[in-house]
């Protein structure tokens, strides 16, 4: 009692501000601090529940159903050794830089049976590139590190780890996986079947899937849009690529690798051994890309 005692004595308002005050704001602020927590801005810098490694939280139906699409349309491709290259007993029009041919070996993972649309990148991204005119057609206009953008946010909202295809991921893709009929385009052997290219009825691109597919039932590996790889473009790669699940250049370049060929281009652009470059921050109405995920 003699520590009560030895206490002054204080006023109601001496109390209230140096006591009661200060206890009001501690709860006040602490509430108001709490609510703003769990309305923390998510990484689409819209209020409500954070990003997690699952992904984000979807409301709009258009997005869930794209989401979904993109999901259902991935194609398994299982792992297996191939021949990169190009095989010149076959190919009479092999260029210097699809040589040597050389063994590789690729891991299991999935492949999109169509390149990203343009319906796809606009519900994902909010709007189109310029001459983007066909929703079931491919999105084109767009860099490489515009790709990068969208397949971003798609992991953000989807919570899977979507990214470009290798150089040699695509070619394994392109020849059938472990069911390749060795064919020279991606489907067969004759161009036409398959692709479209500056030949065929096409002076613009045309909606995926309207050619035939590849063994694993790919569309458009052949022709149509060029597809963006993940790689640098290096003439002389062949000669010292790695056999295990190549990864390109280690050091940066001037291009990256695309491949396929395209509605402009000529037909020998579609065969599945031609590797081509282009400007990581370049862009035209024949180049577009397709996604992979492991």
């Amino acid at each position: 009692m003699k520590l009560f005692n030895n206490l002054p004595m204080l006023s109601f308002s001496t109390v209230f501000r140096k006591i009661v005050l200060p206890v009001l704001v501690f709860f006040l602020t602490g509430s108001a601090f709490a609510q703003n927590k769990g309305n923390e801005t998510n990484q689409h810098g819209h209020a409500g529940k954070k990003v997690t490694s699952k992904g984000s939280v979807v409301t709009d139906p258009k997005v869930a159903a794209v989401l979904k699409e993109i999901d259902e349309r991935m194609v398994r491709v299982d792992g297996g050794t191939f021949s990169m290259g190009c095989p010149t007993m076959q190919d009479s029009d092999c260029y210097y830089w699809e040589k040597p041919r050389h063994t590789v070996v690729i891991s299991t993972l999935f492949v999109s049976k169509y390149d990203v649309t343009q319906k796809e990148w606009k519900t994902i991204m909010g709007s189109l590139p310029p001459a983007n005119t066909c929703d079931e057609c491919p999105v084109i206009n767009v860099t490489w590190h515009d790709a990068y953008i969208f397949i971003n946010k798609l992991n953000q909202l989807s919570g899977k780890n979507y990214r470009l295809p290798t150089e040699a991921e695509w070619e394994y893709a392109a020849k059938g996986g472990n069911k390749a009929h060795g064919y020279k385009y991606a489907g067969g052997d004759v161009a036409m079947e398959v692709a479209w290219y500056d030949s065929t009825i096409s002076k613009t691109e045309h909606p995926v899937g309207e050619k035939k597919a590849n063994e694993l039932g790919l569309y458009d590996m052949s022709g149509n849009v060029w597809q963006w790889c993940s790689d640098w473009f290096d003439e002389k790669y062949y000669s010292k690529s790695p056999s295990n699940n190549p990864q390109g250049p280690t050091v940066e370049l001037q291009d990256k690798v695309v491949r396929g060929g395209s509605w402009w281009g000529p037909m020998k652009d579609c065969r599945i051994a031609n590797r081509d470059k282009f400007g990581p921050n370049a862009k035209d109405d024949d180049v577009g890309f397709r996604l992979v995920r492991n």
